[in-house]
């Protein structure tokens, strides 16, 4: 394999990681590698700290919050067109329209039935587009929360979501409200999870058609990162992976790798703690088990978005990269049921926006104005159809202590095939 590097951006590729799996990627600037090496560093102390090996969500958190390392945790640009990935908010202001007005009937009658004053907490505010558009919404509805809390480790974060907020809805940016730590006293209101669950770290797991499964761990082997296989790190984490094989039966794959995102169960129920009285609303890509654990999806679920380029190796550029694992949304339904929650509604995110009054938001359009219906159009498109989001995308509707109409699972709701 001839490979000349002619710069410092091709050495850093060169020394790190294997030419054919980032031979398309754009290499980092020196800043962003700098940042990278340093966090390799980390990693490779914890893994000679804890004796060779870590396991995969350990390496995952350090990729993604390591402080001021960590890909979430360092002051590069994520969300939107110049940065890794575009989400849903920042596709069509159409989309947080439709989730404010699936707050707007949980507010008004957590208000005026339980005699509370509901605030909104959004976990992890990404770009601060959605809090921005949620917002306006819910005034042009008359059904302003009391407060809109925003829980943000990031302080880079923070301040790109105060800046967004402040030039699009400058008269209410006195009611947002950013927290680093979930309220310590149970409130009532309504909580937003956008894309949140699948960057939480998850354990990785193999499954050979013929011998004991193993865990994924991540190892440091001739000057780079490495998967090494082993005996699960947990009884929780060895239960779960024996629950899949039986699941999968013995005609599994010759092998199976998945993932095992038991953060996100300890999150719902850590909500279900937090929450008294309100709603819960869960918008990820994800599948139920069935779905989830096929056997034709034999490789998982991993993936990693750097400049919007997809692909399935988490050992490149860590730290600039994101790492995110699809939702088990049945073992998120589990969670919730053993935490006391209810779950009131699962559905696509294609039919939530339809039935959340997407069509009605496009009547609103001047008929005249030709390049701004061809613009809502092709947005409405990429939220809703099933070879875009519109299918991928589940949504999830949690609720403690109250019975509350959700508009967006009317058309349809899926909860029998969870």
């Amino acid at each position: 394999m001839n490979f000349k590097p002619s710069n410092p951006a091709e050495t850093y590729r060169q020394k790190r990681y294997i030419e054919k799996e980032i031979r398309d990627l754009p290499p980092p600037e020196v800043q962003a590698q700098q940042q990278s090496e340093r966090l390799i560093e980390l990693i490779r102390e914890r893994i000679e700290q804890a004796g060779g090996k870590i396991t995969f969500a350990e390496y995952m958190s350090l990729a993604l919050y390591a402080p001021g390392l960590g890909y979430y945790s360092a002051g590069t640009q994520k969300f939107g067109r110049s940065g890794d990935f575009v989400t849903a908010p920042e596709i069509s202001p159409l989309f947080s329209r439709c989730v404010a007005r699936q707050c707007q009937p949980a507010l008004t009658e957590l208000e005026t039935r339980h005699a509370v004053k509901p605030v909104i907490l959004e976990v992890g505010g990404g770009s601060g587009v959605m809090a921005a558009d949620v917002l306006a919404e819910l005034e042009r509805l008359g059904c302003l929360p009391t407060e809109y809390q925003i829980l943000e480790l990031s302080a880079d974060l923070q301040q790109r979501q105060a800046q967004t907020i402040a030039a699009k809805v400058p008269h209410l940016k006195e009611r947002v409200r950013w927290l680093t730590s979930l309220p310590s006293k149970p409130f009532n209101g309504v909580v937003l999870a956008n894309e949140l669950l699948d960057a939480m770290p998850v354990h990785r797991f193999s499954l050979p058609a013929h011998g004991v499964p193993r865990e994924a761990y991540v190892s440091w082997q001739h000057e780079r990162l490495a998967w090494q296989f082993s005996e699960p790190s947990s009884d929780q984490v060895a239960e779960r992976i024996t629950a899949i094989a039986n699941f999968l039966g013995e005609d599994r794959p010759r092998e199976f790798v998945s993932e095992v995102n038991l953060a996100a169960e300890a999150w719902v129920k850590t909500m279900a703690h937090c929450l008294h009285t309100g709603l819960v609303l869960i918008i990820d890509y994800g599948f139920p088990r069935q779905e989830y654990y096929h056997p034709q999806r034999s490789a998982g679920t991993l993936m990693c978005h750097y400049r919007h380029r997809s692909h399935d190796d988490p050992f490149v550029y860590p730290g600039l990269q994101d790492i995110t694992a699809h939702v088990d949304f049945t073992a998120v339904a589990e969670a919730a049921f053993a935490a006391g929650l209810h779950v009131a509604g699962y559905n696509t995110q294609g039919f939530f926006l339809l039935a959340a009054g997407l069509n009605d938001m496009m009547t609103e359009v001047d008929p005249d104005n030709a390049a701004e219906y061809l613009r809502l159009s092709q947005q409405v498109k990429m939220l809703t159809l099933p070879s875009e989001m519109g299918e991928l995308f589940k949504v999830m509707a949690l609720t403690k202590n109250v019975e509350l109409p959700l508009q967006g699972f009317t058309l349809q709701d899926l909860r029998n095939r969870l």
